[in-house]
């Protein structure tokens, strides 16, 4: 196979098929696995055929493998037929609420599709850089003991030792995850043992809100994306607990691919990076309602829930200067507002049936 060879799961999804389209520029031949798992998590809404039919248009060489990362065999035999330069691994089960009600499709899917990609890269391609999609969710709730203020429009770190986010060196232990933050946590501690253990190039990124124009979003996950649907159809969004004040940073999935290239580029073993969109980039819900409002021109409609969501974060941004210390030619480049501005634009021209 090419030299130039990159195999992406997820390739469908929001991260994944940027990835293809960042790589596809740079000269690879991107190979995608996808079995549309998002439509099965979160019924039609989540549909992501639609992405997987641009891909094969709009890129060329672009290699469509209709698989499931549970299926151990076949994983290993797609990654041995291939000996991809770089593994990009997207696929997931992404949110924490759906888990509870799939438990085994969860761990499955998000700790035994890793270690099957993991252990397929290993016997088949060691030298291969391997970067896995992580998530803050790693965390699980202990961002919430860190003393907070309350703001008018936001919730916001009071104490100092935060004012740049939340780093990589913060305690992932004693608090709750979810299912999903707990099957992801054994994901990304199986990608960590395979660079430090086996010596492999591989790295975790713990997103905080990621997000583009491209995503699918659902009411369970995608909450960007899912805001800007509902202002444009005039539907209902609500708001779980913490008066709308709970704060998220949000990093288009273009510097999300632009990082990934990155490492690519100059892997390390066994790192570990929180990939959001930092202080700059974040905002409460009632900051998005009025940041949507302004390109929109439609006025919000939602309704407010007293109960928060089971261990959810109040406030997280991503502390960004390990990355930017490891890859100084990295940076956010993609500011909120022209995000939101893409996803409202996107929404508006996707045809109804997606």
């Amino acid at each position: 196979m090419s030299s130039k060879t990159l195999l992406v799961t997820g390739s469908s999804g929001l991260i994944g098929s940027e990835v293809c389209g960042h790589f596809a520029q740079l000269g690879y031949t991107v190979h995608g696995v996808d079995n549309n798992q998002r439509a099965v998590f979160f019924g039609p809404p989540g549909d992501t055929r639609w992405n997987q039919r641009r891909l094969q248009q709009e890129l060329k060489g672009f290699v469509h493998h209709e698989l499931d990362i549970r299926d151990r065999a076949g994983v290993l035999a797609l990654v041995r037929q291939l000996k991809p330069a770089a593994i990009v691994h997207t696929a997931a089960q992404p949110s924490h609420d759906r888990a509870a009600a799939i438990p085994f499709d969860d761990f499955d899917t998000n700790a035994g599709g890793t270690l099957n990609l993991l252990e397929a890269a290993r016997q088949a391609c060691p030298e291969s850089p391997f970067v896995h999609m992580s998530t803050n969710k790693v965390y699980g709730d202990a961002p919430n003991t860190i003393r907070l203020q309350e703001l008018a429009t936001r919730w916001d770190y009071a104490d100092p030792a935060y004012a740049h986010g939340i780093p990589e060196t913060f305690t992932i232990d004693q608090s709750k995850h979810s299912l999903f933050g707990a099957s992801k946590v054994a994901a990304d501690v199986m990608v960590q043992e395979y660079g430090r253990y086996f010596n492999l190039p591989t790295c975790c990124l713990r997103g905080g809100c990621l997000t583009g124009p491209n995503h699918s979003g659902v009411e369970l996950h995608g909450f960007l994306s899912y805001l800007v649907k509902c202002n444009l159809e005039g539907r209902e969004y609500r708001v779980f607990g913490y008066k709308g004040k709970q704060v998220r940073d949000n990093i288009h999935a273009l510097d999300v691919a632009r990082f990934m290239a990155a490492f690519v580029a100059a892997p390390r073993a066994g790192e570990v990076y929180n990939l959001g969109g930092g202080k700059a980039n974040s905002c409460s819900i009632l900051e998005a309602f009025k940041l949507t409002e302004r390109f929109t021109g439609r006025a919000q409609v939602h309704t407010y829930v007293e109960q928060n969501r089971a261990g959810d974060h109040i406030c997280y941004y991503s502390d960004l200067r390990k990355m930017r210390s490891h890859y100084p030619r990295w940076d956010i480049s993609i500011s909120l507002e022209e995000t939101i501005r893409q996803i409202v634009e996107a929404w508006q021209k996707r045809p109804q049936s997606s």
